[in-house]
């Protein structure tokens, strides 16, 4: 795989996950204010916020992850080839099997997480999951040699932007639109995307001297 590859396919996917991110906090205005209390604690309104500061937004961070969780940009993952005869949870896999993994299926699996349909950023506070292909329960780049190789490129682009996005704007839904109307259905191919483009309002929200 080229790098251009790896450009495209990063920016295809962190595009996709911010804005089902923004369909989801639009959704609940609440979880806005939260994120940009955070913002403004940590990074204050004089600057915009920088790659070095990711780490430091912990909201942020359970954001990015309940939004893999419920909207994984790849429904099935790279097919998986069993190299020898095998016991998962169970079941005997034979050598030669190929494995495909559902995404999608793991983030709503309801003996793992609870109120799987409802967007609950809390739920990643404070708890050791990542989304490197360690925590089984959520594998929105996969695991192991086919994992995906833009991962990382992958994480930085979408925790920018979104960070700033939220940081840079304030956020209101055109005309008399109200969040329960925000239409949630997906479109599946080889990136689930929303079936109608998120449409929005926004206002700077920083010194007018930055933008």
């Amino acid at each position: 795989m080229h790098y251009q590859d790896l450009i495209a396919g990063g920016t295809d996917t962190a595009a996709t996950t911010v804005e089902w991110a923004m369909s989801e906090l639009m959704k609940q205005p609440e979880l806005i204010k939260r994120a940009t209390e955070e913002l403004d604690r940590v990074i204050g309104r004089e600057r915009w916020v920088e790659e070095k500061d990711i780490p430091q937004l912990p909201y942020i961070d359970a954001i990015m992850k309940e939004t893999m969780r419920k909207h994984p940009v790849v429904v099935l993952l790279v097919p998986h080839l069993a190299l020898e005869d095998c016991n998962v949870a169970g079941y005997h896999i034979r050598k030669g099997t190929r494995v495909f993994i559902n995404s999608w299926g793991l983030g709503r699996d309801p003996s793992i997480w609870e109120a799987t349909e409802e967007f609950r950023p809390e739920r990643f506070l404070g708890k050791a999951i990542d989304v490197k292909g360690q925590s089984f329960e959520l594998l929105p780049f996969g695991s192991g040699r086919r994992m995906c190789p833009g991962y990382s490129l992958g994480l930085k682009m979408i925790g920018s932007i979104l960070a700033n996005m939220l940081h840079g704007f304030k956020w209101k839904l055109p005309g008399n639109m109200k969040p329960e109307e925000i239409s949630m259905e997906e479109v599946f191919g080889l990136a689930t995307i929303r079936k109608f483009p998120l449409t929005a309002v926004m206002e700077p929200r920083l010194p007018l001297h930055l933008y």
